[in-house]
């Protein structure tokens, strides 16, 4: 990983899941590390586990919704390091509840981390980063970027931003030193069902539905999604998708844009009683 060797990563949502498995892939490739997360315990616990790694390390407890915060994170990292060659941005949170279930407040709340947190990141970090010769910006959005279920209005709103936002960057920035990916992660084995807010006109029943569901149908580990990204860092891929799921999901979307949702309702629906 001649790329990553050497050279200075920012990965926010550090603190567990992704973030914390692309902290130690990216360690492991003799990356130094800017580590960010809201969770000041999670991030130590990230911190902890790369202990034996020997990398260039800073942690930085951060709520990427601030934009002040982002601002002084990024002149903090440069300060630190002298230079960053990779962002990722990977901090995001969930809601519980349909959309009327859902206050404007809890609209405000997802989007501010979701999308302001991934717009503030390449904001106040691309400067930084076309001061290289060799740079990458990756964000993440989600398999409900390209697709909306009912029960996700909120956060399909802030994934397919996250995506438009990113795919109109990349085409911005082509012919120059940095390179921009945008990730589409299908079921991923983290805490983000566990760890969402309820909607403020959402049951307790509702969430604890949506956390028993979502163990059923998340295959893959944090770890393979990890390294699914760096891989597609290294070869520059545009767009990358994580998990057999997410690979269906934009073959169906894209077999049946208006009407997709028929056919992935019977299967979600199968697949959950498949695995109880």
């Amino acid at each position: 990983m001649s790329f990553l060797s050497g050279g200075v990563a920012v990965v926010t949502g550090a603190g567990s899941g992704i973030g914390r498995a692309l902290a130690q892939q990216l360690a492991a490739a003799g990356s130094a590390l800017a580590i960010a997360d809201v969770d000041e315990k999670g991030l130590s616990e990230t911190a902890a586990s790369l202990a034996t790694k020997q990398a260039a390390l800073s942690t930085h407890v951060l709520d990427v919704s601030e934009e002040a915060s982002v601002r002084g994170f990024a002149e903090d990292v440069a300060r630190r390091h002298g230079r960053v060659t990779l962002l990722i941005n990977n901090a995001g949170v969930a809601l519980h509840g349909t959309f009327e279930e859902l206050s404007l407040d809890d609209l405000r709340w997802l989007m501010g981390i979701n999308f302001w947190g991934v717009v503030y990141g390449v904001t106040y970090f691309l400067p930084i980063l076309k001061q290289q010769p060799r740079a990458h910006i990756v964000n993440l959005s989600s398999v409900f970027g390209m697709i909306a279920p009912p029960g996700q209005s909120a956060y399909s709103a802030s994934k397919f931003a996250v995506r438009g936002f990113t795919e109109a960057v990349r085409h911005e920035l082509g012919g120059t030193s940095v390179s921009v990916s945008c990730v589409h992660p299908g079921g991923i084995h983290t805490p983000i069902a566990k760890r969402a807010r309820l909607g403020a006109h959402a049951s307790e029943s509702k969430r604890q539905a949506a956390i028993d569901y979502f163990e059923k149908v998340t295959p893959t580990s944090p770890e393979a999604a990890a390294a699914r990204i760096l891989k597609g860092v290294l070869k520059s891929e545009p767009r990358i998708l994580i998990g057999k799921d997410a690979r269906q999901i934009d073959f169906v979307q894209r077999l049946r844009p208006a009407t997709y949702w028929k056919m992935m309702a019977k299967r979600a629906e199968a697949q959950g009683q498949k695995k109880t």
